[in-house]
């Protein structure tokens, strides 16, 4: 897995990408009750606002974290959006595939990451 400053966790397999937020930035948020999820097939540009959470403490946007199309989304957030509080890393949003996929490669891994959330 990879990880982007905007605390999102990228699993890559098959050159599809699914796409969730980070365990860390689950906790931030608190319960989350409500996500908006892009439509398949949406072309997106790498810093596009794509994702709506709201939460009981705030509202928050997820970021398109690579240049590419969204393939597939997370039905299941969109009625159960506290699934993502349950398991921040299991509960992808979307999954994409990407023009781009050496910036993959830029993005920190799992140690880099624990120490950038610290």
């Amino acid at each position: 897995m990879k990880y982007t400053e905007e605390h999102e966790w990228l699993d890559e397999a098959d050159g599809i990408i699914s796409v969730g937020i980070t365990e860390h930035a689950a906790k931030q948020l608190g319960d989350v009750v409500f996500i908006e999820l892009p439509d398949v097939g949406r072309e997106i540009t790498k810093g596009e606002e794509i994702v709506v959470i709201e939460s009981v403490k705030a509202a928050s946007d997820i970021l398109a974290p690579l240049d590419g199309e969204i393939t597939e989304v997370n039905e299941a957030l969109i009625d159960n959006p506290g699934l993502v509080n349950e398991d921040a890393e299991a509960a992808w949003f979307f999954r994409m595939t990407t023009s781009t996929p050496e910036e993959i490669d830029a993005m920190m891994d799992e140690d880099a990451y624990k120490e950038f959330a610290e």
